[in-house]
């Protein structure tokens, strides 16, 4: 109904392939909650083949009617609450293969461009396969490279890490 060129057999497939060539890729999925016509069965349907499909996190969004667009027109509207719950639902999905992904390089090292000051005497960054990090450091390795060893997995989400080696 949404006119994607692709089934989802040919998603898991290029999943599975990328998994197969960057077994340490961290691959995130956009999904759309609530579009006209989904029925409980199918968002239930949707639960099961992402939890079961090896991506690492969603950006999940939820459908909001366009003026002048082919759904606006559409039969079969999910309720607006009911699509703020479906979002919720796959948003914790989502925090848990995200939790569960960054969970296996705990203990490595890895490249690091640090980003950002997150706060006083911290900086945030990525991994080279697209973890975020936070470390005690100060602003001037912003938009440097170093390696990190990532020590442990924050309540929040966040990995923190410990600087390994010299920025370059």
């Amino acid at each position: 109904m949404m006119r994607r060129r692709y089934k989802r057999e040919l998603y898991a497939d290029r999943v599975g392939r990328i998994r197969e060539l960057m077994p340490d890729a961290c691959i995130g999925v956009d999904l759309i909650v609530g579009f006209p016509g989904e029925r409980e069965e199918d968002f239930l349907e949707t639960c099961r083949f992402i939890t079961e499909l090896d991506v690492s996190y969603l950006h999940v969004f939820t459908y909001s009617e366009r003026p002048n667009t082919p759904a606006a027109s559409m039969e079969g509207g999910v309720d607006v609450a009911e699509r703020r719950r479906r979002n919720e639902v796959l948003r914790m999905i989502s925090n848990k293969k995200k939790r569960h992904f960054y969970s296996r390089f705990i203990g490595q090292q890895r490249k690091v461009l640090f980003e950002h000051d997150s706060a006083a005497g911290r900086v945030s960054g990525f991994t080279d396969n697209y973890i975020k990090v936070d470390l005690e450091l100060d602003d001037s390795w912003i938009n440097k490279v170093g390696l990190a060893e990532l020590t442990e997995l924050a309540p929040d989400g966040r990995m923190v890490a410990k600087i390994a080696c010299g920025v370059g």
